[in-house]
């Protein structure tokens, strides 16, 4: 896997945490940095630690998955990119409120990056080094839900849903990807 996949990748997951994020700042009377880097080192932490629990659950049953991996990768990220999607469409908001306290942000936190456990079996499944990933994971997801928290308190919540369907089009899109190079289809 590429870095420009691993870049795609890391930005389609942080989309989910882009998209409290935004609700959180939409929810801040003032924009609070203090704030908001906490709730970008909550998602970003969280978003980076996933995939490595996922890789190693991956690992731990590689001699059962090995013949079936890349069906294995597609399926997880078609899933997840799906359910992404359909959320992206759905009217209700994510606990909108600019509480930071331990108890709301690891539920938030662990909520966002459940999807970062499935990519980290993917990885597995895949025998990627798993540690560029989780670095460009947690970094990239610390960022965007930086901005989040800014765009939110600054537009409202107008970009929301419209990046977590981007984020779900993109981890589709990646499924297909690797789905049809071990199929060899296409090579890229």
């Amino acid at each position: 896997m590429g870095t420009i996949e691993i870049l795609l990748i890391s930005v389609g997951l942080a989309m989910d945490a882009f998209a409290v994020s935004v609700c959180k700042g939409l929810s801040m009377k003032k924009m609070n940095w203090k704030k908001a880097i906490i709730i970008g080192l909550y998602f970003g932490i969280f978003q980076a630690s996933m995939p490595v629990l996922g890789y190693f659950l991956g690992t731990t049953f590689e001699q059962f998955i090995t013949n079936i991996d890349h069906w294995i990768a597609f399926v997880l990220l078609s899933a997840i990119g799906g359910n992404m999607i359909k959320e992206s469409f759905d009217q209700e908001s994510e606990n909108c409120n600019d509480n930071v306290d331990v108890k709301t942000m690891v539920i938030l936190a662990i909520a966002t990056s459940i999807d970062a456990l499935a990519v980290g079996i993917t990885f597995a499944c895949l025998r990627i080094n798993i540690v560029l990933p989780v670095i460009s994971i947690g970094i990239i997801t610390f960022i965007l839900s930086v901005i989040g928290v800014k765009i939110g308190n600054k537009f409202g919540d107008k970009y929301e849903n419209k990046a977590e369907f981007i984020g779900g089009l993109i981890l589709i899109l990646l499924g297909i990807k690797i789905l049809l190079e071990h199929l060899g289809i296409i090579n890229f």
